[in-house]
């Protein structure tokens, strides 16, 4: 199921008027339309609609994993600092978190995911990435 599936789902679970979707909508990304953001701007609706409360079923599919090389190498080269002890904590969490801090350097508390992020945003991701994991080789010996 897609994102913008599970937003309609979460638009309908949460009872939202049309208007006040719509609202929301530019408020969190300042368009009215999911068809017109992109695919970090409707996983900023869809954090905002599970603060508004909406819970996704037990037992229900998760959003399908992004295949492409890039994303993969970005994950393999998180987890091979961690390996080398340049990062504490590899979990997905404090990977969006550090995405942010490279893409939006200043913004204190802006994610990004990574599986949504453009390719021009994940090379410079993996180039940081590929120098920590350098200075954490170097330190190992």
């Amino acid at each position: 199921m897609n994102i913008i599936a599970v937003i309609n789902i979460a638009k309908v679970q949460l009872g939202m008027e049309e208007a006040d979707y719509r609202a929301m909508l530019a408020q969190v990304t300042g368009k009215t339309s999911l068809r017109a953001m992109t695919p970090v701007e409707h996983k900023l609706v869809l954090d905002r609609m599970k603060a508004l409360g909406f819970r996704v079923k037990v037992g229900a599919k998760r959003l399908p994993k992004v295949a492409r090389p890039q994303i993969r190498r970005l994950y393999a080269l998180w987890y091979s600092c961690h390996r080398y002890g340049v990062i504490a904590n590899r979990s997905n969490a404090a990977l969006r978190a550090f995405c942010g801090r490279v893409l939006a350097p200043g913004q204190d508390g802006v994610v990004f995911d990574p599986d949504l992020l453009s390719p021009p945003q994940a090379s410079k991701v993996i180039e940081v990435l590929k120098a920590m994991e350098e200075r954490g080789q170097r330190a190992a010996g």
